[in-house]
């Protein structure tokens, strides 16, 4: 048994990376899914496709591999955070999965800071009440189908509903359960406070578990589905950004991560719960034993520039984009890009914010809007990393960077510039499905913990570092936040 697999059950697919004793990811396997949209700001999923899926990426990931179940030593599961998913007490789906993009419960969010109280809600779960947590779905649902409500038995997160299926048991990790707005997170477990507030079933919520224990086995039905060897260990895990955090090496405090992928994610990890005073930054357990972080999230981060491609450019390739915007000067000669295309979370928890380029004249052409695109973006993502150094956490000299926009040269400096750090990036681009991975080697017993793991096999090579237009890109920044005040007025319609 010299593999584990790690299986990442995304909003868009279900990825399964098998992953050898050295850290190499030897092949993966990939199965397509879409999501549907009821109504505008609506977001659902039926749960059926992430195990249909889950077969399918796996199968094709042990066959990629040439491989067969018995290979594999455990198994590591991660996916979408703050997705809803109402069991029965048969353990059959209620309803669609509800999914962290959907936007239906700001009345919801209103009722929990009433109930619990708007500060009191953050010092005990570290977060404010935001329209992607899964509480707000919850009182969502009981307030608009209060007969699914009725018969609720069970309350999952999306790739617990495949550990369901994996294993027939009932668990959770703690750092996807700190996503549900329902957690003490100092305690790191189920805020009996919360619950009595939000008058939530306790009997509801499956017992929780950190990142590398072994939480059930695959079962026979399972293995004969999949491939995968009856009796298989299968680890907790996390939600998709800790364990991406993992995958990258972010375990420890001092260690800062960024995601750039359609959202963008600026994460760093603490050894003690810390949270932003006005709950602007989550605060979530790490699916590291004793560890927390913070993380600031941005709804629109790479997807802002696949928008810009596909309205202003559907006939260039990316590459084609970001080396003409190389082109122009830092700052875009004055020309400004609000990356709000799908609202907001950090730092402006508002689902009704929206994108806007400001400051265009006649001599902007397409590479500059390109490039304020990109630098919108990062000026976004520098408000994370500003509430997180207000709150205490150490500047960061590196940042290790992943998803799809750091293929970039040039976007890998803007943010270099626009940080003041250096960026890296790891050697493996599987982000969350290697971290999974990685929780599962040390559930397997290869390593003694999560941070020995990665000792051994992330490394990290620089490809950016502060430049020049540091202090142009400080500047414009400045400018930059001054906007979303100047406009909110005007996308709330007043």
């Amino acid at each position: 048994m010299d593999h584990v697999i790690g299986i990442d059950t995304s909003t868009t697919a279900t990825k399964a990376v098998v992953i050898d004793r050295d850290g190499r990811v030897v092949a993966e396997g990939v199965q397509e899914y879409d999501y549907q949209i009821p109504q505008p700001g609506w977001s659902e999923q039926d749960p059926g496709l992430w195990w249909e899926a889950t077969v399918a990426a796996v199968r094709s990931a042990l066959s990629a591999a040439e491989i067969d179940g018995a290979a594999v030593a455990a198994i590591g599961l991660t996916g979408q955070m703050h997705g809803l998913v109402l069991l029965d007490d048969a353990r059959e789906v209620l309803r669609p999965a509800i999914l962290w993009n959907d936007q239906r419960t700001a009345e919801q969010c209103v009722d929990i800071r009433r109930r619990v109280g708007a500060q009191r809600l953050i010092d005990v779960t570290g977060n404010d009440a935001l329209p992607g947590f899964t509480a707000p779905k919850l009182l969502w649902v009981r307030d608009h189908e209060p007969a699914v409500f009725e018969r609720t038995a069970h309350v999952l997160l999306p790739k617990d509903y495949v550990r369901l299926r994996l294993t027939d048991e009932l668990a959770l990790d703690k750092a996807d359960g700190a996503g549900t707005q329902l957690f003490d997170l100092a305690a790191r477990d189920w805020s009996p406070e919360v619950l009595r507030a939000l008058e939530l079933d306790a009997d509801w919520f499956p017992a929780t578990h950190e990142g590398p224990t072994i939480t059930g086995e695959v079962s026979a039905a399972a293995a004969a589905a999949t491939g995968l060897r009856p009796g298989t260990p299968v680890v907790a895990g996390g939600g998709d950004q800790a364990a991406n955090a993992v995958g990258v090496g972010a375990v420890d405090p001092g260690t800062m991560a960024l995601s750039l992928g359609t959202s963008g994610v600026v994460f760093t990890a603490t050894d003690a719960p810390t949270t932003e005073a006005k709950g602007r930054v989550h605060a979530f357990c790490h699916a590291v034993p004793d560890r927390w972080h913070l993380m600031g999230v941005m709804l629109s981060a790479a997807g802002s520039l696949r928008w810009h491609r596909d309205a202003l450019a559907p006939e260039a390739s990316f590459e084609a984009l970001s080396e003409e915007a190389g082109t122009v000067p830092a700052g875009s000669d004055n020309l400004f890009f609000l990356p709000y295309l799908t609202g907001e979370r950090t730092p402006h928890p508002d689902p009704m914010a929206r994108g806007a380029f400001i400051g265009l004249n006649v001599q902007h052409r397409r590479p500059h809007l390109t490039r304020a695109v990109m630098e919108g973006v990062a000026f976004g993502l520098r408000d994370s990393l500003d509430l997180m150094l207000a709150a205490g956490t150490p500047r960061p000299e590196q940042i290790r960077a992943s998803g799809g926009g750091v293929r970039s040269t040039l976007w890998r400096q803007i943010l270099a510039d626009t940080l003041d750090a250096e960026i890296a990036t790891v050697a493996t681009a599987e982000g969350a499905a290697f971290g999974a991975g990685l929780l599962a080697s040390v559930g397997a017993g290869w390593f003694v913990d999560t941070q020995e793991a990665v000792r051994t096999v992330v490394a990290t090579t620089p490809v950016a570092e502060p430049g020049p237009d540091r202090e142009r890109y400080a500047d414009a920044h400045r400018r930059y936040k001054e906007l979303y005040p100047a406009l909110v007025d005007h996308f709330h319609g007043a």
